[in-house]
């Protein structure tokens, strides 16, 4: 797996501790930024995600801002993508095996670093179900061409 990841300035450090997660996980990633805790606009480094995402370059994205919801919010502008935001393992799993998620959102003002972490594994782990979820998804990404 391939993963592309980033922040804006109020996720930096929950970045940081994902970016220690996925190292020791051994999953290959790219770090978008930001460089520093400067004040950035979020939809700047969501696209930088989720234009890899896809493309195609990248498998999975993750996406991290103070409360997850403008990273959220920016990513699903982007054809192709279904970002969740999760503060909680039970939609971390759900969201991948129903809705077959290619972009995690999380808040570093809402969540720590330990929840976040389980989040992130378990999203990583869970698979797709397929199934009735297919069809379902498949309608869903309809929209895009409306």
């Amino acid at each position: 797996m391939k993963l592309a990841i980033s922040s804006d300035h109020g996720g930096n450090n929950l970045r940081r501790e994902i970016k220690d997660l996925l190292t020791e996980l051994n999953i290959d990633f790219t770090d978008f930024g930001p460089d520093s805790d400067t004040s950035v606009d979020y939809p700047d480094y969501a696209k930088a995600v989720t234009s890899g995402v896809a493309s195609g370059e990248f498998d999975r994205g993750i996406l991290i801002c103070g409360t997850g919801i403008g990273m959220s919010i920016a990513a699903n502008k982007t054809n192709g993508i279904r970002c969740a935001l999760c503060h909680d393992v039970f939609s971390a799993k759900a969201t991948r095996g129903h809705n077959d998620t290619n972009v995690l959102a999380m808040g570093e003002r809402v969540i720590g670093p330990g929840l976040a972490r389980e989040i992130v594994q378990t999203w990583l782990e869970t698979p797709f179900e397929g199934g009735r979820h297919e069809r379902r998804i498949e309608k869903l990404m309809a929209l895009e061409n409306n």
